[in-house]
């Protein structure tokens, strides 16, 4: 026969590994959705670029992946309101590129003040 702080063990062992088990259902189902969230953004991105422009996307992305994840917010906004009616060629790329980094960029002022 098992004694009471056993007992209480034992229940508390059990649940310990329900919440366990639930955060691993929870992370898994997050990863799928984030998954398919990626799968249709590319998509989207497949269908709005030429292929050199999605080549020079995802160049930007290794370097500054920032830049570009606002690029393809702005480009996945555009095509889910149906103003991008073509596909959008490397050199209008380069165009959007230049005007979000101008808006984007910061400026770092140095001052030094002697004593």
């Amino acid at each position: 026969m098992m004694s009471y702080d056993e007992e209480l063990e034992a229940i508390l062992e059990k649940q310990y590994r329900e919440l366990l088990r639930r955060r691993e259902e929870l992370e898994q189902r997050r990863r799928l959705q984030q998954a398919l969230e990626e799968a249709r953004r590319q998509e989207i991105l497949r269908v709005v670029l030429t292929p050199e422009a999605r080549e020079r996307l995802a160049n930007l992305k290794l370097v500054r992946p920032d830049l570009a994840k606002i690029v393809e917010d702005h480009l996945i906004a555009l095509a889910l309101q149906g103003r991008i009616n073509r596909p959008i060629t490397e050199e209008e790329l380069k165009t959007i590129l230049a005007e979000v980094y101008e808006r984007t960029r910061k400026e770092y002022r140095i001052s030094i003040r002697e004593k």
